[in-house]
């Protein structure tokens, strides 16, 4: 059995609450923007959308962008900073690096939004494939069933980002709409990290 001293639990339940939030966070920035936007369809505009949609004739929505915007921003911050707090609890640089990589992608997408153009992309990118990563490796500090449901949360996001980028509309995802693709690969992600976040918090100091 792993060292279970105070201190490890204590940054295990820190980072556990960081994520918690980060997950909570962007689940409810995302539904307030979308309400907040005119027309704004699940299936047909991108996740992206809410903070600007794609140059060369960006249109920005207000309040909806500075919302997105700022739920990206600080749920990546969270989810940063809980990479640290796991790195000191498990030392297990292969959840800690994907996930520190995964906040700094979110954090980039909040920052950068879609007037940006290449430089989101990259962000975005960055954020679904560390994302996935991230729930898959996880399972290195996690006992069944959690582990079970980290990859498999993880693998859906990769597999659909995969046959996406592989197939084109030919995805079966691709049924969805653009949008609705999009959501099975975020969507995935941030239930991983509302659920892993909880599950950290549910260590116990005895």
């Amino acid at each position: 059995m792993a060292d279970r001293s105070p201190s490890r639990i204590r940054y295990e339940n820190i980072a556990g609450a960081l994520l918690f939030s980060a997950g909570v966070l962007a689940f409810l920035g995302i539904i307030t923007a979308e309400t907040l936007y005119p027309g704004y369809s699940t299936s047909q505009n991108m996740i992206s959308d809410l903070g600007a949609t794609e140059p060369p004739n960006s249109i920005i929505i207000q309040p909806s962008s500075t919302i997105f915007g700022a739920a990206m921003a600080v749920s990546g911050l969270l989810i940063a900073a809980s990479a640290y707090f796991i790195h000191h609890a498990f030392r297990k640089q292969a959840v800690t690096i994907p996930l520190g990589l995964f906040g700094i992608g979110v954090l980039g997408v909040g920052i950068f939004n879609g007037s940006y153009g290449d430089i989101h992309g990259i962000f975005a990118l960055m954020t679904f494939v560390m994302g996935g990563i991230s729930a898959i490796t996880s399972y290195r500090i996690e006992r069944a069933p959690l582990s079970y449901f980290s990859v498999i949360l993880g693998g859906i996001a990769l597999l659909n980002l995969f046959l996406y980028y592989i197939m084109g509309n030919a995805s079966p995802f691709a049924a969805f709409g653009l949008g609705g693709l999009e959501r099975w690969i975020a969507y995935p992600i941030l239930l991983w990290v509302t659920g892993f976040g909880g599950y950290l918090m549910g260590c116990s100091w005895e």
